[in-house]
């Protein structure tokens, strides 16, 4: 039975059988007219099997520089130069001279002379050695080798066989010159001098049939064409009879489409919005750079508290400060912040000052946007949330960074309890995908009582805690007229994105890992 192969593969089989000679690499794949990757797999599966034979061999390939045939007409400036120490030696400052009256530069007369051992220093004198003398009479090497490879005759013939496809380059190698006479040891110094030409080392491969080979190739034919799907021009021209329609394979793996979609960041947010939308609740918004008023002084956290201080909260140099709110409600919540007002407190007994809430800073937190809420409308039954961004002047690691968002929340109802609010949470974490959470006291500024939340991630086999809630202290609420108990809550989304999504490291949200963004699944 015949042995089929492609018909590039038959080609190069071919150029192989018509001789018992070694072919080199680039002259057979030239010849074929076949690719380098498709020759290279084909003859090595030939070898594998033994029906061909591969030898290697390191040849050095001269590459001319543009100008070299201008140089090696001018002369190289050392054998330019030979001629004038003919006489004798010549003092340093004299050399110099003539060397510029020949358009040369003294330091590379100085240079490739010396090296090559035809000139040499005798204190402030150049003068020729005994090698130097014999150079007047004869070329070297190399200089004979420059002549060869910029001789237009040498350069015509090397096109012509490369036309001819008995050679891949019109460059001469080095061991090529041999037939010219020259040793290749002997120009060895060219390969020190790249403004006359560069020397590419080359693997050089030579391709060659055993006995098995020419038997098994011996009656091969070419396999018939093999296509996917027919085309109008199959059909018109008749070359459909020829086609043979390649078979499909089921069981192979399907292309990965990575389709277009949201961020999974993005998807978290919107998921969050719509959780408490479905559960009535309105959506409010507020600045992302506030005034410290409502940021802080509003929620009945003290001025001198740490996390008003620049290491925990940014503040703008520009504007500086802002433009405080109605002046009654300015005097009422500094009145609760030294006496308690009318809240029923005793305050924090210290003089509070209106400059300081007049500071301008980065949100710290969307409950801002809650109080803005509140502060609008304290009239009950009322469910308001917030998603947003919010600025901490955080060091940057694996689970921090000064930027990131949260879902804050309000219930205003005059059965308001922590019971009540702790389902809310809980429903809403089921609607996000976590059907274990828990609850843990805690303390909050603006809150009593408190309650840190914990849901279960189940890949880790632990609680991880996502956020803060309680009811507000009459201290943030009474100030705004509202005198029914007040739910609130502070959730990250960031970190519910992390357990969503398997991350270990909050920065691959904001990276641009788009190997990771194509390959996240969204439902999940």
């Amino acid at each position: 039975m015949a042995f089929e192969v492609h018909e590039d593969q038959y080609r190069m089989f071919q150029i192989l059988l018509n001789t018992r000679d070694a072919v080199d690499f680039p002259t057979l794949i030239f010849k074929a007219c076949i690719e380098q990757s498709m020759a290279m797999g084909t003859l090595t599966h030939a070898m594998e099997t033994g029906w061909v034979e591969m030898q290697e061999k390191e040849r050095e390939e001269l590459v001319p520089s543009e100008n070299l045939i201008a140089l090696v007409q001018q002369g190289l400036p050392e054998r330019r130069f030979l001629p004038l120490l003919e006489h004798g030696p010549l003092p340093m400052k004299e050399a110099v001279a003539k060397a510029e009256a020949l358009g040369i530069k003294i330091n590379e007369v100085v240079k490739w002379g010396t090296l090559r051992g035809w000139l040499e220093k005798r204190g402030a004198e150049l003068a020729l050695t005994s090698s130097g003398t014999k150079a007047l009479q004869q070329e070297e090497d190399d200089e004979k080798a420059l002549k060869i490879i910029t001789a237009p005759e040498q350069h015509a013939r090397l096109e012509k066989e490369v036309k001819q496809g008995i050679r891949f380059t019109n460059n001469f190698f080095l061991d090529e010159l041999k037939v010219f006479g020259l040793e290749p040891e002997r120009m060895q110094i060219l390969k020190k001098r790249p403004e006359l030409l560069k020397i590419k080392e080359r693997t050089i491969r030579w391709v060659k049939l055993t006995d098995k080979g020419r038997s098994m190739l011996a009656d091969m034919c070419i396999k018939a064409e093999e296509k996917n799907q027919l085309t109008e021009e199959d059909i018109v021209s008749g070359n459909w009879k020829k086609i043979t329609l390649r078979p499909y394979d089921v069981t192979l793996p399907a292309e990965t489409v990575a389709p277009k979609k949201c961020h999974p960041l993005q998807k978290i947010l919107q998921e969050a919005r719509r959780a408490f939308l479905q559960m009535g609740f309105e959506e409010s918004v507020s600045p992302q750079v506030e005034l410290s008023f409502w940021d802080f002084d509003a929620l009945f956290q003290p001025q001198d508290h740490p996390s008003r201080d620049m290491q925990d909260t940014f503040y703008l140099k520009t504007p500086e400060k802002g433009t405080l709110p109605d002046p009654k409600l300015v005097e009422m919540i500094c009145q609760t912040h030294e006496n308690g007002g009318n809240t029923g407190s005793t305050g924090w007994g210290y003089c509070w000052k209106a400059e300081e809430a007049r500071k301008m800073v980065m949100r710290t937190h969307t409950t801002a946007t809650s109080i803005r809420a509140i502060a609008q409308n304290p009239e009950p039954p009322r469910k308001v949330f917030c998603v947003g961004r919010v600025f901490r002047n955080e060091t940057i690691n694996f689970k921090h960074l000064p930027e990131f968002h949260q879902v804050d929340g309000i219930i205003i109802d005059k059965d308001a309890s922590l019971s009540c609010l702790l389902g809310t949470l809980q429903q809403f974490y089921h609607v996000m995908g976590f059907a274990k959470v828990k609850f843990k006291p805690a303390f909050f500024p603006y809150t009593e009582p408190s309650a840190e939340v914990f849901v279960w991630m189940e890949s880790k086999k632990c609680w991880i805690e996502l956020g803060g809630s309680g009811i507000f202290r009459p201290e943030v609420t009474r100030p705004f007229g509202c005198k029914v108990p007040v739910m609130a809550w502070g959730l990250g989304l960031e970190r519910l994105a992390m357990l969503r999504y398997g991350i270990s490291d909050i920065r691959v949200l904001y990276g641009s890992d788009l190997d990771w963004l194509e390959e996240v699944r969204l439902c999940q």
